[in-house]
């Protein structure tokens, strides 16, 4: 579709999506946009979408990044959640054995440059995975960082000409879990633990009482993206760009 379509139909789109519910919006996304996946990382409050997304077509396309540095927790939780949920078209994928061989052999990559461990292990996956599809949702949410503070309902991936649903996008803190509680749904086994915030096991640790949600993610540095999302036509690490979306 031109670029000129695209911004109609995604103005359109953010327009019919004013005042709608979560749930409204993803039946919204699932009639307008052909091809549309939901990527998940089976994080601490993935269930949210996934539980809202069983509801209206359990054979929905979820994309599993398994970036092979994740959690044994969060391995278990996309089982019990796929059971939980019915979920039927969970497609794992995983970085190729050779590739990481030859960048990451000592698998340290994490400690020496964790962006490079980023883009080497999700994003470049991710970026495969999507080819088929012409929109992904995702669950960000505009509180959870500050380049995440103006994020649209829908947006224009940059460079690809796929459309991006956030349909979580409205969402303030302690919302999903609130969700979770009303809904009785299982939670990922970390959160007891204090982790409020999942991804890869050497990049995440506890967070303290009173520390933002997200402080456990690449503590101590300046990244708070994995870099999953697209700048200027490339997969990097958002904070280093103010234009991200």
């Amino acid at each position: 579709m031109p670029l000129d379509d695209l911004n109609v139909k995604v103005a359109a789109l953010n327009a019919a999506a004013e005042g709608l519910e979560a749930s409204e919006i993803l039946r919204l996304a699932r009639a307008e946009i052909p091809q549309l996946a939901m990527v998940s990382s089976f994080g601490a409050e993935s269930v949210v979408l996934l539980h809202l997304m069983a509801q209206i077509d359990r054979d929905w396309p979820v994309l599993f990044i398994d970036t092979e540095l994740l959690f044994p927790e969060t391995l278990a939780y996309q089982e019990t959640l796929a059971s939980t949920l019915g979920l039927a078209n969970i497609r794992r994928h995983a970085p190729d054995a050779a590739i990481i061989a030859a960048a990451d052999p000592r698998g340290d990559l994490n400690q020496i440059d964790p962006d490079a461990c980023c883009d080497l292990r999700k994003t470049r996956v991710l970026e495969t995975a999507l080819e088929p599809f012409s929109g992904w949702v995702t669950g960000r949410k505009r509180h959870q960082t500050r380049e995440r503070a103006d994020l649209p309902v829908f947006e224009i991936e940059d460079g690809t000409g796929r459309i991006k649903v956030n349909p979580l996008a409205a969402w303030g803190p302690g919302e999903a879990g609130r969700y979770i509680l009303r809904h009785n749904l299982p939670r990922h086994p970390l959160v007891a633990q204090g982790y409020a915030s999942i991804g890869c096991a050497p990049c995440t640790s506890k967070v303290a009482e009173g520390e933002d949600p997200r402080a456990g993610r690449w503590r101590g540095l300046d990244k708070q993206e994995c870099g999953i999302h697209l700048v200027n036509g490339r997969f990097v690490r958002i904070g280093t760009e103010e234009a991200a979306s």
